[in-house]
């Protein structure tokens, strides 16, 4: 433990299981207090309890639907109650489905819109007026590598994770003009090992050994990433190591963009 992000306060979303889950140990154990939110209830407890074995009194947890303006309002409430200040915000939560144009049902767009897109824009609005309280402050919204390059098959999650990243770039110059002295910025992984992965195998006939290389042929590192390879890339964001940064995109790719 090295303290990067001492003394701040970050509220996390999608905190139950994978990305979400490592961002949170990761603020944790580099010093930030955490509140973790999650519509996840019970998956959402047991994360809590184990982050709090190691780093005793550190985080909390509270239910969270990301598409509830209400539910947005009352736990950011709750968070800034409990750490007694907010200056982290990280919007993880997110889901990826449909398929192409024509595939992909009008519900099932709008579906993702909301979890991904639509939060994004909840989180924001009703955390800036608490985090500029607590300044400095950062913000980070995880979008996806498919929020730059677009596939054939997946006009939602495109569509919702490129919002996501102009969302953030134009939070960013609010922040800024306004003087709040809040950062905003967009996280893009490509394939991370997470519980993603196993959604993906019940909608093939591969291995999890089998679906990971075949992924992996598709990135030039030939690897798929691990949950601290994005962790610490929302760590350098959320401390102030990055205090010159705002409005930009890291992309965790393994290279991918660079073709």
């Amino acid at each position: 433990m090295s303290g990067r992000v001492n003394g701040k306060m970050a509220f996390v979303t999608g905190a139950a299981q994978g990305l979400g889950e490592a961002i949170s140990y990761m603020l944790a154990k580099e010093g930030a207090k955490v509140v973790l939110a999650d519509i996840n209830s019970e998956k959402l407890k047991e994360t809590e309890e184990k982050i709090n074995n190691e780093f005793p009194g550190k985080v909390f947890s509270i239910k969270l639907d990301v598409t509830s303006e209400q539910e947005w309002q009352d736990t950011l409430a709750f968070a800034e109650e409990k750490m007694s200040g907010l200056n982290i915000l990280v919007n993880n939560a997110g889901i990826g489905e449909g398929s192409s144009i024509e595939e992909t049902d009008y519900e099932i767009f709008q579906k993702v819109m909301k979890v991904d897109t639509d939060s994004v824009f909840l989180g924001c609005k009703y955390a800036i007026p608490i985090m500029k309280n607590y300044s400095p402050g950062s913000i980070v919204n995880t979008s996806s590598i498919a929020g730059l390059i677009a596939g054939h098959n997946m006009v939602s999650y495109n569509t919702a994770k490129a919002g996501v990243w102009l969302m953030s770039k134009s939070v960013a110059l609010h922040c800024a003009r306004q003087g709040y002295k809040i950062r905003c910025n967009s996280i893009h992984p490509t394939f991370i090992d997470t519980p993603i992965i196993e959604g993906m195998l019940n909608r093939s006939n591969l291995k999890k050994e089998e679906l990971k290389a075949k992924l992996a042929k598709q990135v030039p590192l030939n690897t798929i990433g691990d949950p601290d390879d994005v962790a610490y890339a929302v760590l350098y964001l959320a401390s102030d190591e990055s205090k010159f940064v705002t409005g930009s995109e890291l992309k965790i790719d393994g290279g991918i963009s660079a073709m």
